[in-house]
């Protein structure tokens, strides 16, 4: 592990390839999982906020979903998230082409809303975990996401520099210029 601050960084980070390939896994990250996205309260505001935008984008399961359980709803561990349809995909999530693919960073890609999508989202396959005094940062290796492990192999892209934009996101240029820093000396090893 590696710590920048009050932030814990698994060296699977650091040292793991990856690139997600979505016409691979078909956008399966949206898909399968044992509850939906993480929120945080400001995420489930603005979900709230940017329902009737997003609406269009959203398939009519995805707004039964919405409209029966909320914009957001909390899960078993107490947790806000996003809905789920019929227990399994994102009700956020639209197909294209046999994809699934984020409604919410469709229309945030179209200029519709200036949210991109819930950093939970953003940082996948790195998981965020709050305690009391620091934060930890892992990477999680699903078996869904076997064509994105592939994919980076081949164009020799390493997880933290696949998650640029998100880590930056989450915790600022500089920790992610020392993250870098970081990633280049242990490789020296």
């Amino acid at each position: 592990m590696l710590r920048i601050d009050d932030t814990i960084f698994s060296f699977d980070l650091l040292e793991k390839k990856f690139e997600c390939d979505l016409p691979g896994c078909l956008g399966n990250c949206c898909r399968y999982g044992d509850a939906g996205a993480p929120l945080s309260r400001e995420e489930a505001a603005t979900l709230e906020e940017i329902y009737q935008v997003l609406k269009p984008y959203l398939r009519r399961e995805g707004i039964e979903a919405i409209e029966k359980f909320g914009t957001s709803t909390v899960d078993t561990d107490t947790d806000l998230v996003t809905p789920l349809i019929e227990d399994r995909e994102c009700a956020y999530t639209l197909l294209e082409n046999g994809i699934y693919r984020c409604a919410i960073e469709k229309a945030h890609s179209e200029g519709k809303i200036s949210f991109k999508k819930p950093l939970s989202c953003h940082l996948f396959p790195a998981k965020l975990k709050y305690f009391s005094d620091f934060k930890a940062v892992n990477y999680s290796e699903l078996p869904i996401c076997s064509a994105a492990r592939r994919k980076g192999e081949s164009g020799d892209a390493y997880v933290y520099q696949f998650l640029k934009e998100p880590l930056i996101r989450a915790f600022g240029e500089s920790m992610y210029n020392e993250l870098c820093i970081a990633a280049k000396e242990l490789r020296k090893k």
